[in-house]
């Protein structure tokens, strides 16, 4: 401690108390002035700044070591850093970036499409500017266009997010020679880690453990067939400029890797506008843990633990927690300091993520580093108290960091789902669009943070990444923020899209996920059949039907309520009772239900349930209370016959309730034949047409590709479900397609 710090201290020691250390998030502008009053007036203007400096420094790693808060981040107005800012992104990275520059007295601009205009960060951002239409490749990927908007809105600094072109050294070359400081790494180790064949030969250099494979770009479908035969099947192909999961594919023989190369190539040269790959030994049933590394100009460097990335479908992270629980000590810190190392050989200047893949003897082998902020970034916010982005802008603007890699905590358990508008029963999730009708966050629930871009209103397009939010729970241990995360859930509100959060809660429920058993292939392992949303037990489906049953007769009840009631009754008497038929998938179920006060005693397999809540029909969360038991029920929908949708432990079950004379005259209303299915091809999601392979008058077989979907940038290969002659074609490549329109016919 120096002695400008020392005097500082004393001198607030002699002073009395200092103010109380402020919630999380909170600016310390109250904090400051207190210190800076005091340490100026006794030690002189400079050397009282330069104390208070090194006090808010020390200020800063005790918050760190003892606070067990969602966010403990000391923001010293004080510290000039840059006047504005612009976010070179959208959606709920351009929301999170914005908040923290708010804390730090920052100015910002957003950029958005001409379909982004009414979106969240636009309205939040001090301005916003259109830069062209809803295609990225015109807007977000527009370079000339964003470096008009910085000349003309005189942004100091641009911060890139993640995706787009967080990683495109380019446009970081772009910013330095107009003199406008990138949010990031230099163009240098940009290059140098965003080429995962470059990145791979500096791994090895540095002595990080690597991955066995092809070092060089493999030039076509002959030549990765040749590789992958060298390397032993199975094999991984991935764009050397990839990352997200895009460009990427798994071959187990020749024929995968052929199909392999082709969509990888032309996702990578979609996605990123580089369409090299390269080849590499698949890690069978590895974990995916990454490092989080943080380092200044000054050549300091430290590792930010660890952050677990297993759960996955389509290679994309679906659930992320700090820490691990597979990583001892040990193995930790080795991981650390290989990544550490790793930033240092390429003078990394930023945050930055060293992925690695981890095999169940806990050895483990570099995959790639990302030269931006990560998507999942929150959970090592909750249990280190740093604040990320807050750090990449000081780094930026040239400050040392305030931080020893002593200083850097395990502080409890954070748990992150990322919320999709995803339909989670195909394929663990193929893209939904519309208008979220009714959204309401769950920030009632203690300890949740939600990152979210959107709001009631908000429109899901086929242009853009499908991400509702990202939901982050925390807690002192894993099983705090595991229950946190699933009463979150339940009450998290999205209507008017389809959603995912049904598989999330059925994944952090799972007895292999609780016990810490996962691994990339945790999805097809558990759900070898495609999910199926949760599988009612006997006692949770009596609650189910016993709470379908009270909403019936709970909406029956206040149907024969109303004001102005006269003085002659002109109702018939209340009914206290009530005989029930509740239709559940392919079940039908005798009710009974009675009303006892403000209660419900539900008669249901011949056992008796009693039902208690509030009934507030209005509201989109009902809290209902089953024989001691509470669950959180949505009531998504309802009609005159009787159907209605409910939300129960997370998955949306269909059911129908009548009453006992109306279920027997049902039995002869005629039912709607199903579609033959076989003959035609639907497309299971809304995209683009990129490729029809076929035409009127073809024989195709069985499984035959039939044309190419491209939803949020992933290519998707249709095929055929038989063996039979083309009779029509309803798409050419370049049409937008919506989920259901039909695509091909067979005779």
């Amino acid at each position: 401690m120096g002695r400008r710090t020392q005097r500082g201290l004393r001198g607030l020691a002699e002073c009395g108390p200092a103010p109380p250390r402020p919630a999380p998030g909170e600016r310390v502008s109250g904090r400051a002035a207190a210190m800076a009053a005091v340490l100026v007036l006794r030690y002189g203007a400079r050397s009282g700044r330069r104390a208070l400096r090194e006090c808010e420094t020390l200020c800063s790693r005790r918050c760190l070591k003892t606070s067990h808060k969602l966010y403990s981040a000391v923001y010293d107005p004080n510290e000039k850093t840059f006047e504005k800012l612009l976010i070179a992104n959208r959606g709920e990275i351009a929301c999170r970036v914005i908040k923290t520059c708010k804390k730090m007295g920052i100015k910002t601009v957003a950029i958005h499409s001409d379909v982004d205009a009414n979106a969240v960060h636009v309205k939040m951002a001090d301005e916003a500017v259109c830069v062209g239409p809803a295609p990225t490749s015109k807007s977000y990927l527009n370079m000339d266009a964003i470096m008009e908007v910085i000349k003309k809105t005189r942004a100091q600094a641009v911060h890139p997010g993640y995706g787009f072109l967080s990683e495109n050294k380019e446009f970081a070359r772009r910013l330095a020679a107009e003199g406008v400081t990138f949010i990031g790494p230099d163009t240098h180790a940009i290059q140098a880690m965003g080429d995962k064949i470059e990145s791979k030969l500096l791994a090895k250099n540095a002595k990080v453990n690597t991955i066995p494979g092809f070092d060089g770009v493999v030039k076509d479908a002959d030549e990765a067939v040749r590789i992958a035969r060298e390397i032993g099947y199975p094999v991984m192909i991935k764009a050397s400029a990839g990352g997200g999961g895009k460009g990427m594919r798994i071959a187990w023989d020749d024929e995968e890797t052929r199909e392999g190369f082709r969509f990888s190539s032309q996702e990578a040269a979609s996605s990123f506008g580089d369409d090299r790959l390269l080849i590499e030994k698949f890690i069978d049933n590895p974990r995916h843990i990454e490092i989080q590394v943080l380092a200044d100009k000054h050549g300091n460097a430290l590792w930010l633990n660890e952050r677990e990335c297993s759960i996955q479908r389509r290679n994309q992270k679906v659930v992320e927690e700090a820490p691990s629980t597979f990583l001892d000590p040990e193995t930790r810190r080795a991981m650390g300091e290989q990544a550490v190392a790793l930033a240092k050989a390429v003078k990394y200047s930023s945050a930055g993520t060293v992925e690695f893949l981890v095999d169940s003897s806990k050895n483990f082998y570099f995959l790639e580093m990302n030269t931006r902020l990560q998507v999942e970034h929150p959970v090592t916010e909750c249990i280190t108290g740093l604040d990320l982005v807050q750090e990449m802008i000081r780094v930026a603007k040239g400050y040392p960091l305030r931080h020893k890699q002593a200083d850097i905590p395990i502080n409890g358990w954070a748990v992150e789902c990322r919320v999709y508008a995803e339909d989670p029963y195909k394929s663990f999730g193929l893209p939904s669009i519309g208008k979220l009708s009714q959204y309401q966050e769950p920030l009632h629930v203690p300890s949740v943070r939600v990152d979210s871009g959107i709001e009631q209103g908000s429109d899901i397009s086929i242009y853009y990444d499908p991400m509702i939010s990202k939901l982050i729970t925390y807690g002192s241990n894993r099983a705090e923020a595991l229950r946190r995360m699933e009463e979150a859930l339940d009450n998290y509100v999205i209507r008017g899209v389809t959603h995912n959060i049904s598989l999330l809660r059925e994944v952090i429920i799972h007895p292999r996920f609780v016990q810490g058993d996962i691994s990339t292939k945790f999805l097809p392992e558990v759900y070898p059949d495609g999910f199926k949303g949760h599988q009612l037990t006997d006692c949770e489906r009596r609650e189910l039907l016993a709470t379908a049953a009270s909403l019936y007769v709970a909406e029956q009840l206040r149907s024969q309520r109303f004001l102005g009631t006269p003085r002659i009754p002109i109702a018939k008497p209340k009914r206290s009772s009530w005989e029930l038929s509740v239709h559940l998938g392919d079940g039908v179920y005798p009710v009974a239900v009675s009303k006892d006060g403000s209660s419900f005693s539900v008669e249901v397999d011949g056992m008796k349930l009693n039902v208690t809540g509030e009934w507030n029909l209005a509201s989109p969360l009902l809290s209902v209370t089953i024989d001691g038991t509470q669950r959180t029920v949505q009531r998504l929908s309802r009609d005159a016959s009787g159907k209605t949708s409910v939300q129960f432990l997370g998955t949306v079950y269909k059911l129908q309730v009548l009453t006992k004379a109306a279920a027997e005259l049902s039995k002869y209303m005629p039912e709607k034949a199903a579609e033959d299915t076989s003959s035609i091809l639907r497309s299971p999601m809304p995209g683009a047409v990129v490729a029809v392979s076929v035409k009127p008058g073809d024989m195709v077989s069985e499984g035959q590709e039939i044309c190419v979907i491209e939803a949020m940038k992933m290519q998707n290969s249709m095929i055929a479900a038989k063996t039979g002659k083309v009779k029509a074609v309803h798409c050419k490549a370049g049409d937008t397609v919506g989920e259901g329109d039909l695509l091909v016919e067979l005779e």
